[in-house]
């Protein structure tokens, strides 16, 4: 679970850090066989997504340890004179001691840092090492917009991108000094881990504890950065899976309101008994998303693509086949960009982006719904609440009469705001709420995750309002759901 307070960006150093190189729907219910397969299908892709995220052995091994790259600075004098040496604890000359076993110990280091499962804490690993003399290429810097100074450059005739050159840390200590505090505890750690480097590292803990990993250095890396590479660009690098919204499975889901005459403006009203729509369903979300190129134009903007879908399953309606009654396929793609600038009551502007979003259900008239949207979103933390506000209009390229919902906007708004907040003990609150001002209607959903496992936590869902799903965008309700979701696939 997260438990972190608001990330603080690490100033780029060019002399240690580097860039990475590298058919209509029928009540008779006909063509169930396929539906039913599909259900089956859909069920052991995430029992599968299931198990590996459950699976405690389960280490990230993208990065080839022959192939690590290191950029390491030259040692000064006062370094030279012995006392790097004598913290090492090893007899033999600083040259040697920088061409051979240091490099060899940073590079043991490393790898011993990508078997930590947690994100924020693996990735203050790889920081601790990296301040200890080396920096890896595949984790490199980002270097957020500065708003202000670039507006004041803007406005006072002299137009440019003006990046950020350091950031204060909450207690006031600047990254340079919190470098300088840190650097005996690292140089003890790096002499207990040569002193004891044949004894076999078991758990996270002792990992963390042997590079001198403290709460406060993996706490910098907040949820929001963590989803979004604000700080750092992952190991993981781009073309590969990431979570993205929450991934669950809430196997008792019960609405209070079933909508039993769908319809819309320009389609026909579907009329549905209480037995072929019951109450209680299993509904779940698989939600990826992957990094498809980072750091464009010349700053730390990075380019994603999107997938959601959520599933309505009537897997308790033995007498219509179980037939699922909505899926919603969410694919996108947008863009982010890092950015600093401070808020009221103590907040941080962390990150500005945009994007298109296509959003349907599949279905044939008259139970078909679909809309696209261009948006505009911002990412922002206030200590342990993180919020996304998102703004979008409307892009249709139908006419009235061939539009499948044209008074979607009514329901749905135009925007929305997803939020985190961590409580005590691995517990967190999330949810999105939208709202239409003109219409008076919106929508809000809540979200309590606690843990059971190391892997797996328990999840309680609350809805009200439109929109619970897109065939239901005109209808309002109330659900709450029980169940599952994946550690570190909460989401924002």
């Amino acid at each position: 679970m997260f438990a972190h307070i608001t990330a603080q960006r690490q100033p780029q150093r060019t002399n240690t850090m580097s860039r990475k190189a590298d058919s209509s729907h029928q009540i008779s219910y006909q063509g169930m066989h396929t539906r039913l397969s599909m259900a089956v299908a859909i069920a052991l892709s995430f029992t599968a997504v299931q198990a590996q995220a459950a699976d405690t052995t389960q280490t990230y091994n993208e990065i080839p340890a022959a192939e690590a790259a290191f950029e390491y600075e030259s040692l000064n004098a006062s370094q030279k004179s012995g006392g790097l040496n004598a913290d090492l604890n090893v007899d033999m000359p600083i040259d040697k001691l920088n061409d051979k076993a240091f490099v060899a110990q940073q590079a043991k280091l490393f790898l011993e840092c990508t078997q930590v499962q947690s994100s924020s804490a693996r990735l203050a690993c790889f920081d601790k090492v990296a301040e200890q003399g080396k920096t890896p290429s595949y984790t490199s810097t980002k270097q957020p917009i500065d708003l202000a100074k670039t507006f004041q450059s803007t406005v006072s005739g002299n137009p440019k991108v003006i990046l950020a050159e350091s950031q204060t840390s909450m207690s006031g200590t600047t990254v340079e000094d919190a470098d300088t505090i840190l650097m005996t505890n690292q140089q003890t750690a790096a002499s207990k881990l040569k002193a004891n480097g044949n004894i076999e590292i078991d758990n996270e803990a002792q990992i963390l504890e042997n590079v001198g990993v403290t709460q406060t250095d993996i706490e910098k890396f907040s949820p929001l950065s963590l989803s979004y590479d604000l700080d750092k660009n992952s190991e993981r690098g781009t073309w590969t899976v990431r979570p993205y919204r929450p991934t669950y499975l809430l196997p008792l889901f019960y609405t209070f309101d079933p909508n039993l005459s769908p319809g819309t403006p320009s389609q026909e009203t579907e009329s549905l008994t209480t037995n072929e729509m019951r109450e209680t369903e299993l509904k779940f979300q698989l939600s990826l998303k992957t990094k498809v190129a980072e750091d464009l134009f010349d700053t730390s903007a990075d380019l994603w693509f999107g997938y959601t879908q959520e599933s309505h399953w009537q897997v308790y309606n033995e007498d219509n086949s179980r037939p699922f009654r909505a899926t919603d396929y969410q694919p996108e793609i947008f863009l982010t960009q890092p950015v600093t600038a401070d808020l009221p009551f103590g907040g941080r502007l962390r990150m500005l982006g945009a994007g298109a979003v296509h959003h349907s259900n599949g279905q044939d008239d008259p139970l078909s719904r679909s809309w696209n949207r261009a948006y505009l979103m911002a990412g922002a933390e206030w200590g342990k609440l993180s919020v996304i506000p998102r703004l979008w209009a409307r892009v249709n390229s139908d006419s009235n009469s061939d539009d499948d919902n044209p008074d979607i906007e009514d329901y749905m708004g135009y925007g929305d705001i997803k939020f985190l907040y961590d409580l005590p003990d691995q517990q967190s609150l999330s949810g999105t709420l939208r709202y239409n001002p003109s219409t008076n209607k919106g929508a809000a959903q809540l979200d309590y995750i606690y843990p059971l496992s190391e892997n797996v936590n328990g999840m309680v869902q609350l809805f009200q309002g439109y929109g619970e799903s897109i065939i239901d965008y005109n209808h309002e309700n109330t659900s709450i759901g029980f169940g599952i979701v994946l550690n570190d696939w909460k989401g924002l």
